[in-house]
């Protein structure tokens, strides 16, 4: 894909609207609405980076309730005809075809390879890649097993969704909360993730969320592993400009 000149794309993750609850996030979501709005008239692509929401599951006729705000940003921006892209994170990976049909954006459950302006990215959220990591790694694959899922289907939504909230909150093996320390360059283990990709396969970037820390690491002669932080406390992205990429942060004053 070529970038048109002028035109920018643009990544975006962890923002975990609804935690600690709706009324504390909703400054957040403000927050991120002004971005995407600031952002519209350059904006080629935007993607985003997984755990949007804290909490997301999609029964067959319900979805969680709230987050109108960036719901409809998102759909007015898809519908002036700026592209979006959705990974799912480890707090949203229960998410199906809702933000197909309803906004035109696609969504994916793994990484993805991009070619921009002939340089090689490598995208998604980033939980459970790596080494270590191996308690939510089981725990992943209860989350995403089709069983399991149909079960919890079968919990009325204010029971199940309740529950699930108070889960991501309090279990860190969900949260990522002991992860949010810096481990440094060589410990990082998704920039050991990149390395071992790049034993295969060329990419420029690597870029990830998961995280919570903006980080920018060196993985390769020409390839760097960049993480985008969140909208938490650093409310950082990245920007691809087609012909470098960089972190920035937000500043909504």
């Amino acid at each position: 894909m070529q970038i048109p000149q002028g035109k920018k794309i643009y990544f975006s993750s962890d923002n975990h609207l609804g935690a600690p609850t709706q009324a504390e996030s909703l400054p957040r979501e403000k927050i991120f609405v002004k971005w995407l709005d600031t952002i519209k008239h350059d904006a080629e692509a935007i993607f985003l980076l997984g755990d949007l929401f804290d909490f997301w599951f999609e029964y067959k006729t319900v979805v969680p309730k709230g987050f109108v705000r960036v719901l409809g940003k998102l759909a007015e921006l898809r519908d002036s005809g700026i592209q979006i892209h959705f990974f799912v994170g480890n707090h949203d990976l229960w998410m199906h075809d809702y933000f197909e049909t309803e906004l035109n954006i696609p969504v994916y459950h793994d990484p993805k390879e991009f070619v921009f302006n002939n340089k090689h990215f490598f995208i998604g959220h980033g939980d459970g890649k790596g080494p270590g990591d191996k308690g939510y790694k089981r725990m992943k694959k209860v989350f995403t097993n089709p069983f399991s899922q149909w079960l919890f289907r079968w919990v009325h939504p204010d029971i199940g969704v309740r529950l699930a909230q108070h889960l991501s909150v309090k279990n860190k093996l969900i949260s990522g909360d002991e992860d949010k320390a810096f481990l440094g360059e060589e410990k990082e283990w998704l920039a050991q993730y990149a390395k071992r990709k790049l034993e295969s396969k060329h990419f420029d970037y690597f870029v990830f969320g998961h995280r919570h820390l903006p980080m920018e690491i060196k993985v390769g002669e020409n390839s760097t592993y960049y993480n985008l932080g969140d909208w938490i406390n650093h409310y950082t992205y990245g920007i691809f400009d087609g012909e470098k990429f960089e972190l920035k942060e937000f500043k909504s004053k």
